[in-house]
């Protein structure tokens, strides 16, 4: 069962990545460096910090990042009942256009299967969003007229286009997982809808504070997000406001969604 300490040490650990990773990106934009080495050196940079870190505080724990292998200090993760799921740098093109914001660090934690921990760091904007004890569900105003509807900037999914128009919604074009999730805790849209794919890394972080806060969190056929599979492989989801649930899964009901194996 989490901890504490667990949901201090994700909040932590995101945080304290994004503070490097603005440091970098400073860096790197002084030294003329292109966007290539941007993204490249921020990714390496972000996933090193968080493993030698969850190496030296949680060694007993499994661990999942999107940038590559746990450099064998992990133990295997399959079958494990804790498995830290991390992204360390989400909107890698986000970051690579300065002074862009619209980008993330994820640092989970699911037990079996559950995300039960997690902390998004919004770096550029000096927020970090985490799960914990004391954390309150979110209060929010009132549901606009025309809902806003978090999307890609480069490749928004038809069935966010579905959602818009049946709520009669407008959309609203950003960058990583992370911050379209965050998006809704903090009034600037009011369902983040994808599909066409996405890997557990890119969500499981957003999901856990998502649902700490009360906000409705699914895959878009209604079932839960659940995490640790074989294949990491997880294609849709919706993070929304609860009283707009039933509506974006209506929305989306005639179609169907591959299973997780």
């Amino acid at each position: 069962m989490a901890t504490p300490d667990d949901h201090l040490l994700a909040e932590v650990l995101a945080t304290r990545a994004g503070s490097l990773l603005c440091e970098i990106r400073a860096r790197l934009v002084d030294e003329g460096a292109t966007v290539q080495e941007m993204r490249g050196w921020g990714d390496r940079l972000a996933h090193d910090f968080l493993m030698e870190s969850l190496a030296a505080e949680r060694p007993s724990d499994a661990v999942l990042s999107e940038e590559g292998a746990a450099h064998g200090t992990h133990p295997d993760r399959s079958g494990a009942g804790r498995v830290w799921i991390i992204d360390p740098l989400d909107g890698t093109r986000e970051f690579g256009e300065p002074p862009r914001t619209d980008w993330a660090v994820h640092v989970a934690l699911a037990e079996d299967g559950l995300p039960t921990v997690g902390a998004v760091a919004l770096p550029a904007l000096e927020m970090t969003f985490a799960t914990g004890p004391s954390v309150e569900e979110v209060s929010l105003p009132k549901v606009p007229d025309r809902p806003r509807i978090a999307v890609s900037r480069t490749r928004p999914p038809a069935e966010a286009l579905a959602v818009a128009e049946a709520l009669g919604g407008t959309l609203v074009e950003m960058g990583s997982a992370g911050a379209k999730a965050m998006a809704v805790l903090r009034d600037e849209a009011d369902v983040y809808v994808h599909s066409g794919g996405q890997f557990e890394w890119d969500n499981c972080a957003p999901v856990a504070v998502a649902a700490s806060r009360g906000l409705h969190t699914s895959r878009l056929n209604g079932s839960p997000l659940t995490y640790n599979h074989a294949d990491p492989y997880l294609p849709d989801l919706v993070i929304c406001r609860t009283e707009l649930a039933d509506a974006v899964l209506a929305s989306t009901s005639g179609t169907s969604y591959p299973t997780v194996p």
